[in-house]
């Protein structure tokens, strides 16, 4: 049965959001579900470390590093001009001198100059060498240059504007630890180090197998009672933040075609990533073909909404995500379970540790964890949070119109306004 939601506003600073269990209901029916915090406890504790391989720098991009990466000089490896200007000898300012004979202009790849007199100075460009003899830079804002010399007309102070030899990291040192997410930044300092090929945590590899007769091909035309498949699509589109490009299958609602299309997965890809078929209906087949093909159950149903069918287990070195079919459940499922178990076998924070605060009161009447469709803002420092429920777990239109899932503890089933929570945002 679909939730509904129902809203309502008290005041006029408050929106109370309310969801109440159909009256048949009973908490006993809740009581032997695995708990999210179960849940995540056991899929985490099946992570798999995949072992290390080594891609171009330029391909490495939200890939996870296995090896450090050391500077092969120092950083900077020169004292470097941080500004435009002019470079001159401290003592000679110290002494007095405000007026300095340019002797020449070093700029940015040109080897280094030397400066022969000590009361004269060189035009320098961001980016060059210092120049030998000289110890500070003046911008150009601070003098005027006439006849050939350059007058000071600001203050300076010794050192300035020049960033030294070694000064952010030395030869030697790691730059970049492993377990790192590579992003641009990281990208740059394995090409400035010449870090031609690194060393990544390889990924597993991943077969999406949706299940249903009422499922077409996007590209098909679906009659009256068929819809095209979506759910695949969603589910491998958040797997390729992580730089994993997934297989798809689909498969009849039929059990000797099941079991035959999981047997052929289990012997051809690391992870099995199941959506449909795996609740209580009268072809829901994935659960007792999995258990035909010898994966072993570790659990199946969570004690939350939407997602309460969930099937996970195990076969060797196989592991087996079996989501509910709704598309909103699956997509919640892969989120809340799937990332975080793909980051703790990649060797990073399994756990986004985000929050964000209710900006309305809400309710919900269930022994059940929720996860709470929102849309997020920011209040100043704060991440808000303003729930935007739709239709339940088939209503995937709504997702576009949020940004992420509050996860609402089941101990309590009344939430203020102002509330910090965990936060799962659709995308990194």
């Amino acid at each position: 049965m679909s939730p509904k939601l129902g809203l309502f506003s008290p005041t006029a600073a408050a929106q109370l959001c309310a969801y109440a269990l159909p009256p048949f209901t009973k908490e006993t029916d809740f009581m032997e579900l695995t708990t999210v915090t179960e849940a995540t406890r056991i899929i985490l504790e099946n992570s798999i470390d995949y072992g290390t391989e080594y891609v171009p720098f330029t391909d490495a991009h939200r890939r996870v590093l296995a090896e450090p990466l050391v500077a092969d000089r120092d950083f900077p490896p020169f004292d470097r001009v941080t500004m435009d200007g002019i470079a001159i000898q401290w003592q000679s300012y110290a002494n007095g001198q405000r007026a300095f004979r340019v002797e020449s202009t070093q700029t940015a790849g040109e080897t280094q100059h030397t400066l022969s007199d000590p009361n004269a100075c060189i035009e320098v460009m961001t980016g060059a060498m210092l120049p030998i003899n000289t110890d500070l830079v003046i911008r150009y804002e601070d003098f005027t240059i006439k006849d050939g010399i350059a007058q000071l007309n600001a203050d300076v102070r010794e050192g300035q504007n020049v960033h030294y030899q070694g000064e952010d990291r030395r030869a030697g040192t790691a730059i970049i630890h492993p377990h790192t997410l590579l992003g641009p930044p990281e990208i740059a300092i394995a090409a400035s180090i010449g870090a031609v090929q690194v060393a990544v945590k390889k990924l597993p590899s991943v077969v999406i197998i949706t299940s249903g007769d009422e499922l077409v091909a996007v590209e098909q035309t679906p009659l009256p009672h068929q819809i095209r498949s979506s759910n695949v699509h969603c589910i491998a589109t958040l797997l390729k933040d992580y730089r994993i490009n997934v297989d798809f299958v689909h498969i009849p609602d039929d059990l000797s075609a099941t079991q035959q299309a999981i047997q052929n997965a289990l012997s051809q890809y690391d992870v099995l990533i199941l959506c449909g078929g795996v609740s209580q209906g009268k072809k829901d087949f994935i659960p007792k073909a999995l258990q035909a093909e010898g994966v072993e159950k570790y659990f199946h149903k969570l004690s939350q909404q939407p997602g309460k069918p969930f099937w996970f287990g195990r076969k060797n070195n196989n592991v087996v995500f079996a989501l509910p079919g709704n598309p909103v459940s699956s997509f919640v499922c892969a989120r809340r379970y799937f990332i975080p178990w793909l980051r703790k076998s990649l060797g990073i924070p399994a756990m986004d540790n985000m929050y964000a605060a209710l900006c309305d009161d809400y309710v919900y009447n269930s022994p059940l964890t929720y996860f709470l469709q929102v849309q997020l803002f920011q209040e100043g420092a704060t991440l808000m949070a303003r729930p935007l429920t739709g239709h339940g777990s088939g209503d995937f239109a709504n997702l576009i119109d949020n940004q992420g899932f509050l996860e609402l503890p089941k101990e309590k089933n009344t939430f203020k306004k102002g509330e910090i929570l965990p936060i799962w945002r659709y995308g990194y």
